[in-house]
């Protein structure tokens, strides 16, 4: 154990797991306490029924949302890490850590975001879209909320050949793509409640945006970003790196996809090692 410096912890994004940082937890474990999590949902945590607003509150169910998964790290952070800590998010698991990171204050000493989440689906991005976008909103609400259609879409994107094809978009380099990364993908999918997650993720529509959690705090703020991410493009990071006071630096990542640190570890480590020494 090390004492003396901040701990690491590493919060994986939407459909991934605490496996998705096969390449880089070994590497900063010799450098700081590194820990990773599952997210309540993914991975070996345990999957509750999903429950939605408006629907009733059953004991066992669950809210999939950006608080509650962010206090699922604060708890984490305060029972088992017990010290200082630097939160590390790819995807959505930064926003995740952004959230968290209001939770914990004075314990978190830093967020790093790889490729975070801009969540374009959220219905506080649809001024400026196209109209027909906001005129069937409602109609998308009502189909998405069905558990029929969430439960069937889910089946059909857990198959082998689909996980595949997603790779080789988020990988666009295909560097570390392979039937390992496949398996840590997989397998979870496979348990009786993966689906559960899903539904609950797919009717996020009014939650937390990561400009306006950043704005909030006044720590540290790190961006990793794929240079080639299909889904979160490159020029969202640099207006944020360019319009908040609080991100101090912008790290690119040639050929890279939404995934740098598993796809480019070699590239990624030495980033993340050089700011979690900054901060000794």
């Amino acid at each position: 154990m090390n004492s003396t410096s901040p701990a690491v912890l590493l919060v994986h994004g939407f459909g991934a797991c605490k496996e998705h940082w096969r390449h880089n937890q070994n590497i900063l474990s010799a450098h700081a306490d590194c820990y990773a999590i599952d997210l309540i949902g993914f991975g070996n945590s345990s999957q509750p029924r999903a429950l939605l607003q408006g629907e009733e509150f059953q004991e066992s169910g669950f809210y999939y949302n950006f608080d509650n998964w962010g206090s699922q790290v604060t708890d984490f952070c305060k029972e088992v890490i017990k010290k200082p800590v630097i939160l590390v998010g790819n995807s959505i698991g930064g926003i995740v850590s952004l959230r968290a990171a209001q939770m914990l204050k004075g314990l978190c000493c830093g967020v790093i975001l790889i490729d975070c989440a801009t969540r374009a689906m959220d219905d506080k991005r649809l001024p400026g879209k196209p109209l027909w976008m906001s005129w069937s909103r409602p109609t998308l609400k009502f189909l998405v909320k069905q558990r029929w259609l969430s439960s069937n879409l889910f089946r059909n994107a857990a198959q082998s050949s689909v996980v595949k094809k997603v790779l080789r978009q988020a990988y666009p380099s295909g560097r570390n793509v392979n039937e390992s990364l496949v398996s840590i993908l997989l397998n979870p999918s496979k348990r009786p409640g993966a689906s559960e997650s899903f539904r609950g993720f797919i009717n996020l529509f009014d939650d937390h945006l990561a400009p306006q959690l950043i704005k909030n705090l006044d720590i540290p703020i790190d961006l990793i970003w794929g240079e080639e991410d299909p889904w979160e493009p490159i020029q969202e990071a640099k207006r944020w790196h360019s319009s908040m006071q609080s991100i101090r630096s912008l790290e690119i990542i040639p050929n890279a996809g939404h995934c740098p640190h598993d796809e480019m570890p070699e590239e990624v480590n030495p980033l993340l090692v050089k700011i979690i020494q900054a901060a000794k």
